[in-house]
């Protein structure tokens, strides 16, 4: 018998790219196949003389095949622009979800892991946490995707032991028998090796073979990682896990209100400026002749006006500010390509994600235990981390049954005071400042029969139609936000604009905050070092070096060995010579500046060779016991901000069937207090305080009013009664056929009465459960079993569900609050609780119009 050896299942050579186009192309097909059946039956139906092809093409399950795709595909996603890198990372997302692909739940260890033919093809370190680990990746730096799908990755030709310049790009399947040498082997003037045995990849084995064996050699050592991995400098010195959250958190850094390159860079943040498009290019060489804030004009060298108009303050879709800002001068000369302005999170063409800050190693008071972060108070007010967030608010006046709603500034029951922003329309006009609460649209809803008193009942018999009551559906500015109105767009069915069915109107309000850096908010560095802020000191409190130069942050030392991320070390020594020099220097990846290279530049700018210096305490005065490092870190603000996530309630939504509050921030919900929380109150005996959080703070409907009453009038609260979940419990026994009876102390039979409507009626007149809208309650999807509130998800991240054309992503509490958020795998979330970097599942929280209610 011979010897064979089996296929490799998991090698890039047996898996390949299917792209927008194929997947698109596939939809197609179905819906032609559909449209075909559809022609066929009615041919066999119809009258052949009569026939018309108007009557037989019926282009419907088309159009439905290609709305699905970008409406509900989980393929088709909502894009991350929360910065530039986010925006270019995301479009070079690679999927192994998805319809044709794997699900996660089936995915094995083999599928997730590195393979060797990665190599070149496909980042071993960019991959989200969670679940979706190793199933997301992202395309390498220099690598391409052939018409068959399959990825290739660019290698130097090498004969007879000489390297040429003849560039090959190979597959997995065409590189699996070749010798491949590395990218930085030593070699000669004439293009030869210059050892006699060069170390080599071959298949999955490191080898050491003699010159002529070569038949490859990489083009470059950073052709094995992916744009953002290849951002982080002294890559080499960090260890994997850290390297990924840095890639990672990378996406997520806020642009800021200035932006500025780093100290320490790897040198292809130019590249990955022009590359997405965020920045301006010049189209043809010529002579810059006017330029302001909004547009530059150039005269070409042929005579003619190239003008460029500049996107001011717009709004992407994670909320960040984009803005362009000229940096060219009148009469300045450029060259086609040039680039003439700066985007969002760019600096003079360069990608600049965060701000180059003066760091100290070393503990202070705990404030930077376990990560926290210790920053000067100058961070604040010198604007140095603080970013422009913009929310969008929208609101439809639609068909209801009763009739019309208006968007208007008549609204009924509202004071004077509050209608003082809002123009003639009705609509709230820019450049007012506007709180949590306040009316952004007036809207008015037509009252139903039913909502009428019979006192109004008999106005309208006397009066006819004239005094139909109206209702209050304003869009408010939701909860815990605020701003000033930067722009309001109006669509509306005369104008011509595109509606969809049933809707008159749609108005679109945009909010825009300066958001300075706060306690609570999360920053990092490159290298997975991420911290949240615990204390903000005057700077004159900050420890300071022998020149009087007060630090900005104090990072704990401690967050450094066991993490073995020494690249921040590393950066932050060679940033301070950087500083000192006046340079800015590249350290690329696995070709950097090696310890010597830091030595002798910290050497050359007259600082001490071991980084460290005598720090004194900004307080007393007096040295610390120890030298301290310190140097300059590039240090980024992410998206997950206190502001964001701050929440608190007292009453609000209760869920139908278990009447107990919802959670999650986007649903105005409460604290779970579980199972485990229970326990913890058992042990201290709290019997009391146990039985209040169990029924008036949760589910029973009649002591929640009257506590809520009691506690207005500053009276005594009542004795709890039973609560809701108890009664559905019975409930459910007893629709098993179980005769269950409830009996008091004394014997006595106990009937589960519902609330009825006195307990409404008083509740209404309190103004209870006023949520923004109307406070009504909500019916939830089922939790699934993930204890942090969040939704199960289904599939891959398609969190929408199969939409109709006209059910759209409803709020719970129809008050225009669509937030979409990101979680650091880009699969948008609407409603999602938390952004919690830790847990990074794609979309979670999908919300029905109907179904069960859940115990959340």
């Amino acid at each position: 018998c011979g010897v064979g050896h089996t296929d490799d299942i998991d090698t890039l050579g047996n898996r390949r790219l299917r792209s927008v186009g194929e997947l698109l192309q596939n939809q197609f097909r179905t819906g032609l196949a559909r449209m075909e059946r559809v022609i066929k039956e009615r041919m066999t139906i119809q009258d052949v003389e009569a026939i018309t092809p108007q009557a037989l093409v019926n282009i419907r399950p088309v159009v439905a095949t290609v709305r699905e795709f970008f409406g509900s595909s989980q393929l088709s996603q909502f894009m991350d622009q929360t910065n530039p890198l986010a925006e270019l990372t995301h479009k070079r997302r690679l999927s192994a979800l998805g319809p044709g692909g794997l699900s996660r739940e089936r995915a094995g260890m083999e599928v997730r892991d590195v393979h060797h033919s990665h190599y070149g093809r496909m980042c071993p370190i960019e991959t989200p946490e969670g679940p979706n680990i190793g199933l997301i990746g992202y395309l390498a730096t220099y690598a391409r995707v052939n018409e068959y799908g399959f990825i290739e990755t660019p290698y130097r030709r090498v004969e007879n032991g000489r390297v040429t310049d003849e560039i090959v790009y190979l597959t997995a399947d065409e590189e699996d028998e070749a010798v491949v040498a590395q990218a930085n082997a030593p070699l000669n003037p004439d293009g030869t090796f210059a050892e006699r045995r060069v170390t080599v990849r071959y298949m999955d084995e490191v080898r050491e073979v003699a010159p002529e064996e070569v038949d490859y050699m990489d083009v470059s050592p950073k052709q094995v990682f992916s744009v953002a991995t290849a951002l982080i400098p002294f890559l080499e010195n960090d260890d994997g896990n850290r390297a990924l959250m840095g890639a990672n958190m990378q996406r997520q850094a806020v642009p800021l209100l200035r932006s500025e390159a780093p100290l320490v860079g790897t040198g292809i943040e130019g590249k990955v400026a022009r590359d997405s498009g965020v920045v301006v290019l010049a189209k043809r060489p010529g002579v810059v002749e006017r330029v302001t804030a909004s547009e530059i004009v150039i005269r070409t060298d042929d005579g003619r006006r190239d003008e460029y108009r500049l996107m001011k303050f717009e709004r992407s879709n994670q909320g960040t500010c984009l803005n362009q800002r000229p940096i060219v001068r009148k009469g300045q000369r450029v060259e086609a390509g040039e680039v003439i302005a700066d985007g969002p999170s760019t600096d003079r063409g360069e990608l600049a994600l965060g701000k180059n800050v003066l760091v100290a190693f070393m503990p202070w008071e705990g404030y930077n235990y376990e990560d926290a972060i210790l920053i000067s108070k100058r961070l604040v007010k010198d604007d140095v981390f603080t970013s422009i967030h913009i929310e969008e608010h929208e609101c439809e006046a639609r068909d209801t049954k009763l009739g019309p709603e208006e968007i208007t500034r008549d609204i009924p029951n509202v004071g004077e005071d509050q209608l003082k922003d809002l123009d003639e329309r009705g609509i709230v006009r820019i450049g007012a400042e506007v709180r949590a609460g306040d009316i952004l649209v007036g809207k008015v809803t037509p009252k139903g029969e039913t909502e009428l008193t019979a006192e109004e009942r008999l106005l309208r018999a006397i009066f006819g139609e004239k005094a139909r009551e109206v209702r209050d559906s304003s869009l408010r500015v939701p909860h815990g936000e605020s701003g000033i109105v930067v722009d309001v767009k109006v669509f509306s069915r005369e104008n011509g604009d595109d509606l969809s069915p049933g809707v008159n109107q749609r108005v679109r309000v945009y909010v825009a905050q300066k958001r300075q850096i706060s306690e609570g908010d999360k920053m990092a560095g490159r290298h997975g070092n991420k911290g949240v802020i615990a204390k903000i000191l005057p700077e004159e409190d900050m420890p300071f070096l022998p020149d009087g130069t007060p630090v900005d942050i104090v990072l704990n030392p401690l967050g450094v060995p066991s993490r073995m991320n020494l690249g921040q070390v590393l950066e932050c020594h060679l940033g301070w010579a950087a500083r000192a020099l006046g340079l800015e220097v590249a350290s690329p990846v696995f070709d950097g500046a090696t310890e010597e290279d830091i030595k002798a530049m910290l050497r050359e700018a007259g600082l001490p060779e071991d980084g460290k210096t005598i720090l004194r305490d900004g307080r007393t005065g007096e040295p610390f016991d120890n030298p301290v490092t310190v140097g300059y870190l590039y240090m980024l603000k992410l998206a997950h901000l206190v502001d964001d996530k701050i929440h608190a309630r007292s009453t609000g939504p209760y869920s139908l069937v278990t009447q107990q509050p919802l959670g999650g921030k986007a649903q105005f919900g409460g604290q779970r207090f579980g199972e485990m929380e229970v326990w913890a109150l058992y042990a201290y005996g709290a019997a009391y305080t146990l039985q209040e959080l169990l029924t008036v703070k949760s589910d029973d409907t009649v002591g929640r009013v009257k506590t809520y009453e009691a506690i207005v009038k500053g009276e005594n609260i009542p004795e709890p009664g039973v609560p809701e979940s108890f009664k559905v419990l019975i409930k459910e026994m007893q629709s098993l056929g179980l005769d269950v009876k409830i009996l008091t102390a004394d014997q006595r039979e106990m009937h589960l009465g519902e609330g009825g409507d006195d307990v409404d009626a008083s509740a209404r007149a309190l103004e209870m459960d006023t949520m923004p809208g109307d406070g009504r309650v909500v019916e939830e999807v089922p939790a699934g079993d993930d204890d942090d509130g969040d939704l199960l998800d289904d599939e891959a991240g398609d969190d929408t569900g199969d939409l109709d054309e006209d059910f759209d992503m409803l709020p719970v509490e129809g008050d225009g609050d669509e937030d979409f958020d990101w979680d650091d795998d880009g699969d948008y979330d609407d409603f999602e609780p938390e952004l919690d970097d830790d847990i990074d599942g794609p979309g979670r929280r999908r919300l029905r119009a109907s179904g069960g209610g859940s115990d959340q």
